[in-house]
């Protein structure tokens, strides 16, 4: 119950690139008295947990935000033109709610829909452009969004927060999970490692603006300088209908997915041999995956400094990049429990052979 309860609170909260501040302060409350806490300049959180050695550095990254966007102009009837911060089609957003965080606290709108009746038979199944988009405050006019409302250009806005167990009792759907799955993740872990022994220093890490290219990731690798590196998140679920023909590489209730290659990063093929030989060893779900599109912030930790041994492990979630994804709880135990017995093996001379 304490996990879900953990989940729900993580995907509630409001967090697009730049904005992150509210998953920050659940993390540091969730771990302050279980690591020392550290920021860098651009706002990514470093939980260092020290185990029986100084060395190997381990770092579990994960990032806090969420795709979201930001109010690029109001017009003077008080509708509000927006731009998208991170990766968005513009299908998944006619008639969808959004909450825009204003001057004066939070304002629900409605990302405008032409209804059928006023559509000619030739736009019927016109795909929309974003920028052709407007966001519906209920407010009467420029003035009355700005001075009553507070909402002002530059304000930041994500979908409306949901979060919700379905019938299906392994099964929640909810906002953002990419990748508040992830922060759990290091939450957990590093509260798991307060009561255990490992051979090595755990850097758990919440990094920023990874949907805008992977930016927290650059800085805080420059601040950790790891040894060895395990990104942690939320890939999309490829196992529902005209997705791909062949057998699914992230199945909702196939276990945790382990990345062998994406176009961002080759794994270290040595470190992701050890994490199969656990989860092998420990009979703990997983399945394997090479994407063709797509990248993590391993794809800017792995070539920081000298070059940094690096894996991708996460908890597929359909629908992800839209305004509510479907995730599995169990492959969120299986990912959990591959991390609690995989850190325990990255001891110095473990880590030296990457």
């Amino acid at each position: 119950m304490e996990l879900i309860k953990l989940l729900e609170r993580l995907s509630l909260a409001f967090g697009p690139s730049g904005c992150e501040h509210e998953i920050a302060e659940i993390m540091i409350k969730e771990i302050k008295n279980k690591a020392k806490v550290k920021k860098d300049r651009l706002g990514s959180m470093i939980f260092e947990k020290r185990g029986l050695d100084a060395k190997p550095k381990i770092m579990l990254a994960a990032h806090m935000d969420e795709v979201g966007f930001i109010i690029q102009n109001i017009t003077k009837k008080g509708f509000l033109r927006f731009y998208p911060i991170g990766g968005w089609v513009s299908q998944t957003l006619q008639g969808q709610r959004i909450i825009i965080k204003g001057k004066n606290g939070y304002v629900e709108g409605i990302i405008g829909s032409t209804p059928p009746h006023f559509l000619k038979k030739k736009d019927e199944n016109k795909q929309m452009e974003i920028e052709d988009l407007l966001i519906d405050v209920g407010a009467e006019s420029d003035k009355q969004a700005i001075e009553e409302f507070g909402i002002e250009i530059g304000s930041f806005a994500t979908p409306s927060p949901y979060y919700s167990k379905m019938n299906n009792p392994h099964l929640f759907m909810g906002k953002a999970f990419d990748n508040r799955l992830g922060c759990a993740l290091i939450i957990n872990l590093i509260n798991r490692m307060g009561k255990e022994s490992h051979p090595n220093t755990l850097f758990g890490v919440g990094t920023v603006q990874e949907e805008v290219g992977l930016r927290g990731a650059k800085t805080v690798a420059e601040y950790v300088r790891p040894d060895a590196a395990i990104v942690l998140e939320a890939p999309p679920a490829d196992d529902f209908p005209g997705i791909t023909k062949d057998k699914p590489q992230g199945a909702l209730g196939g276990g945790v997915q382990i990345r062998c290659f994406d176009p961002t990063m080759i794994g270290n093929v040595k470190l992701k041999d050890l994490v199969i030989e656990t989860a092998d060893k420990n009979k703990i779900k997983y399945q394997l995956a090479v994407r063709t599109g797509g990248g993590t912030d391993a794809g800017a930790i792995h070539i920081s400094g000298i070059g940094v041994p690096t894996i991708v492990l996460g908890v597929p979630v359909r629908y992800t990049h839209s305004h509510i994804g479907i995730m599995n709880i169990e492959d969120y135990n299986s990912a959990l429990k591959l991390l609690v017995k995989f850190v325990k093996r990255l001891n110095k001379e473990t880590v030296a052979k990457f």
